[in-house]
């Protein structure tokens, strides 16, 4: 984990443009090159994205997803949970499949995904994240394990002012030994859609919640545990980086830092409890 800086390949996907018009046509062409170079047409693999305007964030997410270094075939799925500003105006320039969901929210979203989806496994990712060349390999090492049917990954935040590092390093260590303690019995708390990967055959007989709801990925990953084990992904380096609008929702570093807390507090105590067949409880947004 970074504790001081945040991680130097980043840089080469933190496009400085602030709209779809800013963006130069070389860019897309460089993206495009490496998409050719990385996409199959006959994927083992498939990563699906959900985007909701974030016409120059899915480029950066797709731009770092081009450069994977992997021996599994994979494509790239993005579905436009009808954005209302230009994200489909971006990847209409990209070559990576897509598709538009109308009903608002990631769980209808996320089905269309998995629904339009020719590889045996299923990756999620978020529009807004950047990750790691190694992100495929390290996540499908654990998922191919006998009898795994979900896993779920690690991320990172961006430091930017008001959210150093050092700070962000404090909170994902505390973030990741929650996570310990609530994967003996609720596993399915720690799976968010930013780093998640599961078999598509369960996915698709379970399905995604198809209304605007969050937890959508905490759900599937309850209803997976029917068919198979839920594991962790503990490889740092395969980190998901995302920013800080999730934290500065809360305020200042120390308010986000205070919310979780209180939050996790809560649930303490309820971890070492039986979970019930038929319980509901499902994740919230990282």
């Amino acid at each position: 984990m970074r504790i001081l800086n945040n991680p130097g390949w980043l840089n080469q996907f933190e496009y400085p443009y602030e709209n779809f018009e800013e963006i130069p046509e070389t860019v897309f062409e460089k993206i495009n090159t490496d998409l050719d170079r990385a996409q199959s047409q006959e994927p083992l693999v498939s990563v699906v994205i959900t985007a909701w305007n974030e016409e120059v964030n899915i480029l950066r997410c797709v731009a770092s997803l081009s450069r994977m270094k992997t021996k599994h075939p994979f494509e790239i799925i993005v579905v436009n949970n009808n954005s209302t500003d230009k994200t489909q105006d971006t990847l209409n320039k990209l070559r990576v499949k897509s598709f538009m969901e109308r009903t608002q929210g990631a769980g209808p979203a996320r089905q269309l995904g998995q629904e339009k989806a020719s590889g045996k496994y299923i990756l999620t990712a978020d529009a807004d994240c950047f990750y790691p060349t190694c992100w495929i390999d390290e996540m499908m090492k654990v998922l191919q394990q006998p009898n795994v049917v979900c896993v779920y990954g690690r991320y990172s935040f961006i430091s930017e002012p008001g959210f150093p590092r050092w700070k962000l390093a404090i909170l994902e260590s505390m973030k990741d030994m929650i996570a310990e303690v609530r994967h003996i019995k609720r596993p399915y708390f720690n799976a968010f859609g930013i780093s998640m990967g599961y078999v598509k055959e369960y996915g698709l007989k379970i399905g995604f919640i198809k209304i605007n709801r969050r937890g959508e990925d905490g759900q599937l990953c309850l209803d997976l545990m029917q068919y198979g084990k839920v594991k962790q992904v503990r490889s740092n380096a395969a980190r998901a980086w995302t920013g800080t609008r999730t934290l500065q929702r809360s305020g200042n570093f120390f308010q986000a830092l205070n919310s979780r807390i209180s939050h996790e507090i809560g649930r303490f105590f309820n971890n070492f409890h039986s979970r019930l067949p038929k319980e509901k409880e499902v994740s919230k947004n990282a």
